[in-house]
């Protein structure tokens, strides 16, 4: 069978595998994404394809690392307010402000995946979720910030939505899985068709 390297640190995106009876191993990409995410966005402009190219970017690296023949899924997510393309924040009062700013207001969240061999994209998909937050207090927000602490920083948006990071949201739309980090159900039929999973 042939093997899968997920390039990507998120705990979120290993567990969803996991659950799905996926077998893979984990060797995270090592990108500056700020720098990668100015480049794309000169570039590429659209939400959906910085998404796609931050995943390809991430996949692509990590098959470079990894030698021949193994298959890589890169993911990663970005945050849409308004026409601001939103990334992770740097510290918890970034994040308390940008929580403030996203209260009582939607966004989109896009999560795209990219499956790579051998320094080659293989396939690549893009899921949209919106979500709604709802107004929340001062306390909630100070409440919310010291369960959650800085685990929330590699979280873009600053939320686990599979955890505390519900309580934020009145209203959603989209995918489960894509609002975790991974188009999930696009991903398992991508790698059926590679042959890492039965058909």
């Amino acid at each position: 069978m042939t093997d899968l390297v997920l390039a990507s640190a998120s705990r979120s995106r290993a567990n969803l595998l996991s659950a799905a009876g996926v077998p893979f191993r984990v060797i995270p990409a090592h990108i500056d994404e700020t720098a990668l995410i100015g480049g794309l966005s000169a570039k590429a402009g659209e939400p959906a394809a910085i998404a796609l190219g931050l995943a390809e970017r991430k996949a692509v690296t990590v098959s470079a690392a990894v030698g021949a023949g193994a298959l890589v899924l890169g993911a990663d997510s970005v945050v849409v307010f308004g026409t601001e393309l939103i990334g992770k924040c740097s510290d918890l009062a970034a994040l308390r402000a940008l929580l403030k700013r996203l209260a009582g207001h939607s966004h989109e969240l896009i999560s795209a995946a990219a499956l790579v061999r051998d320094g080659t994209v293989l396939w690549r998909h893009a899921g949209h979720a919106r979500l709604t937050m709802r107004p929340f207090s001062e306390d909630f927000l100070d409440a919310y910030l010291a369960a959650e602490g800085e685990t929330v920083l590699s979280c873009v948006g600053g939320y686990r939505y599979e955890g505390p990071g519900a309580q934020l949201f009145e209203g959603v739309e989209g995918d489960f899985f894509t609002i975790l980090g991974l188009p999930l159900l696009p991903v398992l039929a991508a790698l059926r068709s590679q042959g890492i999973l039965n058909s």
